[in-house]
């Protein structure tokens, strides 16, 4: 069975919690994986399948902690070869066209960089749950046999 690297973006801590929920989930299902949260492109180029887990921050932007991350990405264009991917976004529809902007730019770019989503975009809005691990974990829970083929 193939391992799962999750990339989380926050900026206050929930996007990382939920990260961390979702590692232990797979952990109890048997995959390996690992969270990041500082993250250098070598950690992206190494993982067997990608879990992306971000807030979204200002105006549509990605969390100061993977900023730096997608945009060595996005110069350095590390190809993914159809490697899996998964991006769960976290925002609050009440900023209306930012709405989980940090999630759909990471999305993008992992479609530019011939990755393989094995999802649509996971969007959870603030607005409707206080804790999002309750959505994110079972739904990543029924991605893993398509992360980790």
């Amino acid at each position: 069975m193939r391992s799962v690297s999750i990339f989380a973006g926050s900026v206050y801590g929930n996007a990382q919690h939920v990260a961390e929920e979702v590692q232990t989930m797979l952990e109890t299902e048997g995959v390996n994986c690992e969270v990041f949260t500082d993250p250098a492109t070598s950690d992206f180029s190494d993982a067997e399948s990608v879990l992306v887990i971000t807030s979204t921050t200002g105006q549509g932007d990605i969390p100061p902690n993977l900023e730096f991350f997608h945009s060595e990405l996005r110069d350095t264009f590390p190809l993914m070869d159809g490697k899996p991917f998964a991006v769960v976004a976290l925002g609050d529809s009440s900023y209306g066209d930012s709405y989980c902007g940090g999630g759909r730019q990471f999305f993008e770019l992992l479609t530019e960089l011939q990755g393989k989503p094995v999802s649509e975009l996971f969007e959870v809005d603030a607005m409707e749950t206080l804790s999002p691990e309750e959505e994110v974990v079972p739904w990543v829970k029924g991605q893993i046999e398509a992360l980790t083929q």
